[in-house]
C-alpha cells in the first residue's frame, strides 16, 4: 500500500458492456479486467468510467467489495458485440460513451491509461507516481455504428505525459511503431506479448529482451488475459521489479486468467507467485 494517496491503482477507460453471441451481456474492458487483477495484487483500485451510471453500477455490483467505481455520467455506456476467440475474435461498436474530460483529479500511485475507443485524456491534475498505458483503444476505429472494427495507427499526440511502460500485443504492434519508438525514446518500458509465443520487451537504446511464456495445457478462456498481464506488469515495475522479472510475473498472471473460465479466474499473488515458481 502506499501511504498518503488515495489509491494504489486508478485505471481509466470505458467500461464496457459486452453483448456476446448467445445474446448474454457482462462487464469488459481493459479498465475493468486490469482493474479487477490490480485489486487482486492487494492494491486498493480505482475505476474511473463513463457511461450510464445505473447500468454501470449494476453491472458491476458483484466485485463493488473488491474495488471502488468512479462514473462520469454520460447519455450511453459504450457497448460492443463481441464473438469469437482469440485471435478470431471480432467487436462492433453497439454504443460509445464518448471522450472522457481531461480535467481528472488523480490521485493515486499507479494510472493506467486503457482506452477501449479513443476515450481517454492525455493530460489529467493531481498525482500519478508511475504512468501506464495499454494503447489498443487508441488504435481501434469503426466505419460506423454497428460496423466492423479496423485498426489504424494513432496520432503521436495520444501518448500521455510521464509514460512509463506500455503493453500491447504483436499484432498492434504494427500499427504502432511510431509510438513504440515515441515511448522507448522517453525511456518508457514496452512489452510487446504474442499469444503463447516469446513475450518481447523493449527498452530504450534499441535493447531488446525476450521472455518465455509458460505452457498452458488446458486452456478455457483467454478474455481479459492481455489486460491480467498488463495490471500485473505496471504492479511489478512501480514496486522495483526488473522488466525481466515483471515481464515473467505477468507471464504467470496471463497463465493464471487463462487456466480458467470467468473473472473469478482472475489470480490474486499468491496464485500467480506460486505459478511463477512453478515455471522457473
Amino acid at each position: 500500500m502506499h501511504a498518503g494517496l488515495r489509491f494504489d491503482y486508478t485505471t481509466v477507460g470505458h467500461v464496457t458492456v459486452d453483448v456476446m453471441s448467445d445474446g448474454s451481456r457482462r462487464p469488459g474492458g481493459s479498465a475493468f479486467y486490469s482493474g479487477l487483477q490490480a485489486a487482486r495484487l492487494g492494491q486498493r483500485t480505482l475505476i474511473l468510467t463513463q457511461g450510464d451510471p445505473q447500468e454501470l453500477e449494476q453491472l458491476l455490483e458483484p466485485h463493488r467489495a473488491e474495488l471502488e467505481l468512479e462514473i462520469r455520467p454520460a447519455a450511453q455506456t459504450t457497448t460492443l458485440g463481441t464473438s469469437g476467440s482469440g485471435d478470431e475474435r471480432s467487436q462492433h461498436l453497439l454504443a460509445w460513451a464518448g471522450p472522457i474530460a481531461e480535467d481528472l483529479p488523480i490521485d493515486t500511485a499507479i494510472l493506467h491509461l486503457a482506452p477501449v475507443a479513443r476515450e481517454t485524456p492525455r493530460r489529467w491534475r493531481g498525482t500519478a507516481g508511475f504512468v501506464g498505458l495499454t494503447p489498443q483503444g487508441l488504435l481501434r476505429h469503426w466505419t460506423e455504428p454497428g460496423g466492423r472494427m479496423f485498426l489504424a495507427a494513432p496520432d503521436e499526440r495520444f501518448l500521455p505525459d510521464r509514460l512509463q511502460a506500455m503493453v500491447l500485443s504483436e499484432h498492434e504492434s504494427e500499427s504502432c511503431e511510431q509510438l513504440i519508438a515515441d515511448a522507448t525514446g522517453a525511456h518508457a518500458v514496452v512489452a510487446i506479448t504474442a499469444g503463447p509465443r516469446p513475450t518481447t520487451v523493449r527498452l530504450a537504446g534499441a535493447h531488446e529482451l525476450v521472455i518465455d511464456v509458460p505452457q498452458i495445457e488446458h486452456p478455457r478462456e483467454d478474455i481479459g488475459a492481455g489486460d491480467v498481464f498488463s495490471a500485473a506488469f505496471f504492479v511489478a515495475l512501480a514496486e522495483g521489479r526488473t522488466p525481466r522479472r515483471a515481464a515473467q510475473f505477468a507471464t504467470a498472471a496471463a497463465a493464471v486468467r487463462m487456466a480458467g473460465a470467468g473473472v473469478q479466474a482472475i489470480g490474486d499473488r499468491a496464485a500467480i507467485e506460486a505459478r511463477l515458481a512453478a515455471v522457473t
